[in-house]
């Protein structure tokens, strides 16, 4: 029973992204998904060099779960136009090359996900938040 639960420093943890996401405008919270996606890929890096399969699987698909339903589906393709529809077939693209790592054990697919997203924060980081038009 006691295995089952979370330790204080999950809890804390858990409350405190919590926390942050309630209190986070939509300019965060996009820059927290490209954290939590690129943090997923080095776990699973991480995970692939050691043998650890099923964490790897389970790592690349939270990967895949922010890049599709989060950060794919926070783009207003009506509003953003070209550059959203470019985004959104980026964002596709990276889910393909994290299902051919997953399949594969390719560290140099996950490698290339991640640099894009750096990428792409990195460039959204410099936004301010007043002004995203594609997301």
């Amino acid at each position: 029973m006691f295995g089952m639960m979370r330790s204080p420093a999950e809890s804390y943890a858990k409350v405190s992204v919590d926390a942050a996401v309630e209190t986070a405008d939509p300019h965060r919270l996009v820059l927290m998904l490209f954290d939590g996606a690129m943090t997923a890929i080095s776990l699973a890096r991480i995970q692939m060099q050691n043998g650890q399969i099923p964490e790897k699987g389970a790592a690349i698909s939270k990967a895949i779960d922010l890049i599709t339903n989060g950060l794919g589906a926070s783009l207003d393709i009506e509003s953003g136009g070209d550059l959203a529809e470019r985004l959104a077939a980026l964002y596709e693209y990276m889910a393909q090359r994290l299902l051919f790592a997953n399949m594969k054990n390719s560290v140099a697919a996950l490698d290339e996900v991640s640099e894009l997203l750096g990428s792409l924060r990195d460039a959204w980081a410099q936004i301010a938040p007043g002004e995203q038009a594609a997301a």
